[in-house]
């Protein structure tokens, strides 16, 4: 899909479509009153009529619109005029495009890019009209051997921006929302591939394959055998029941001015099938343990949207990836592992594994030196629990960083919820014989799991995102979402501001 802005008047345009909005109680837009002036009143004669109410999500296709040069106009319901959120907004253009594709269409312009959504700028119009145009045309048929029949595509939107002075705020948004979406598709793409694919060995080609595309990037690959001589005991008893070896994908983009600047390291969780180990997981859904590597997935697509906007920063991305199958080789509940800091963990359940694959690479990120770390993972199901699926859970050990990430999250409309941390959730990790147990108990799952890794970030500013009620959605739309893509990004391009 090609995205372009303009400025210019909506009764001028030759397109084969128009878009424009309808407030509820029938009110036009500022567009939609331009064209029913051009019309002779055409428009709120219909309106009259009861065609349309201006519902959220309602559609109205005309064609032949009176001295009109466009093909076709839609009239999209935009809701009331003063209320119109990110959601509704998104939900109109993700309307409008459905209704697009029906048509035959091959280009339109869009005004809903002049609609004033509350609290937000030009900007954010056009780089969430994208996001959510990519989002409702993301489809994965990559492994279907019939493909989706093809007719006439839809292949250019064009953003009509109310005054010259907005064109170089949306061109910034073009090109924030196209690489920001194109994150999201990669990030969606992996972690939609079948486990019988997507390997621990795929995640580190797809990061080869990131060093290939950008002069940017550089990508080092770290093997079992190389873990083991660094002592990641922990993170290779999770591999251990696998015939797919663990391997650690070391992605690094270095483009800040200043060379010696300290990267922000990101760590996604990569487990590419979740089987629980030997505490096997129950049959049922059993089949979206491929998701368990959402992690590695929105760490993948936050770099290689990283790449494609060239942001002024130093970010190394991290893809633990791993597979935890139960084998006559398997680790077991009861065992005891060292980690690589020297903390031994007493293994209470070998389905809280997630923890025990990154502990060890988030003590192997400290050669960094980084500026801050960031895990994400699909990590524990009491997230899910407490925040639902609208919410990813973050935690913290630094304030700031914390706080960084909540405006992120707000900004970007990839939404976050803070929970808390604290000596009282170490006390339910205590072990008999062990330093750590890697399980706190049935109550505040959530938060155990990240006071848990906090043991293991001492030596710089950390926060963790469990990701596992957010990452991919079950059901009629079981797939992959791409989160937390667009909350990872705008932080990085609020840090780029300052570098």
């Amino acid at each position: 899909m090609e995205f372009l802005v303009k400025n210019g008047s909506v009764e001028k345009q030759r397109t084969a479509c128009l878009i424009v909005g309808v407030f509820e109680s029938r009110r036009l837009s500022a567009a939609a009153e331009q064209l029913d002036k051009q019309s002779e009143g055409y428009l709120s004669q219909l309106l009259r009529k009861g065609d349309l109410d201006g519902k959220v999500g309602q559609t109205l296709l005309l064609h032949y619109v009176p001295n009109v040069s466009a093909d076709r106009v839609l009239l999209v319901g935009c809701g009331k005029e003063r209320e119109l959120t990110e959601r509704q907004y998104k939900q109109i253009n993700q309307k409008a495009i459905s209704v697009l594709n029906e048509t035959g269409a091959t280009e339109a312009v869009s005004f809903l890019s002049e609609l004033h959504v509350k609290g937000r700028s030009v900007y954010w119009n056009v780089r969430f009209a994208i996001e959510a145009i990519q989002d409702s045309l993301y489809r994965f048929v990559e492994f279907k051997s019939a493909q989706p029949e093809q007719r006439r595509q839809l292949r250019k939107i064009v953003f009509n921006v109310e005054s010259r002075k907005a064109l170089a705020e949306a061109e910034q948004a073009l090109l924030h929302g196209k690489a920001i979406a194109t994150g999201v598709t990669f990030a969606k793409n992996v972690a939609n591939c079948p486990p019988n694919v997507c390997n621990p060995a795929y995640l580190a080609t797809l990061a080869k394959n990131l060093a290939a595309d950008y002069e940017t990037i550089e990508t080092q690959i770290i093997d079992e055998s190389e873990m083991a001589s660094l002592g990641m005991e922990s993170y290779l008893a999770v591999s251990r029941g696998s015939a797919n070896p663990a391997y650690l994908s070391v992605i690094k983009y270095q483009n800040h001015p200043n060379p010696n600047a300290k990267p922000i390291v990101l760590v996604g969780k990569g487990l590419t099938f979740d089987s629980g180990g030997i505490s096997i997981k129950p049959s049922e859904s059993m089949d979206e343990m491929k998701y368990d590597m959402g992690g590695a997935a929105s760490v993948y697509g936050t770099m290689k949207a990283l790449a494609e906007m060239n942001l002024p920063l130093n970010v190394i991305g991290v893809l633990a990836g791993c597979e935890n199958m139960p084998d006559g080789n398997a680790y077991r509940p009861g065992d005891i592992l060292k980690t690589m800091n020297g903390l031994t963990v007493e293994v209470l359940n070998t389905d809280a594994e997630g923890r025990l694959v990154l502990c060890d690479t988030l003590t192997y990120v400290e050669r960094f030196e980084p500026e801050a770390v960031i895990d994400i993972a699909t990590l524990t199901g009491a997230c899910m629990i407490a925040l639902g699926t609208h919410n990813s859970g973050l935690m913290s050990t630094h304030h700031p960083l914390a706080h960084e990430l909540l405006n992120a999250a707000s900004e970007s409309d990839d939404k976050a919820w803070q929970l808390p941390l604290g000596e009282e959730y170490q006390a339910q990790l205590k072990s008999n014989f062990a330093d750590l147990a890697n399980i706190g108990g049935r109550l505040g799952g959530a938060i155990t799991a990240g006071q848990f890794l906090s043991n293991f970030t001492q030596k710089y500013h950390w926060a963790h995102l469990d990701i596992a009620g957010t990452a991919w959605k079950s059901g009629a739309d079981k797939g992959a979402t791409g989160r937390p893509v667009p909350l990872l990004t705008q932080y990085l391009i609020n840090k780029s501001h300052s570098a």
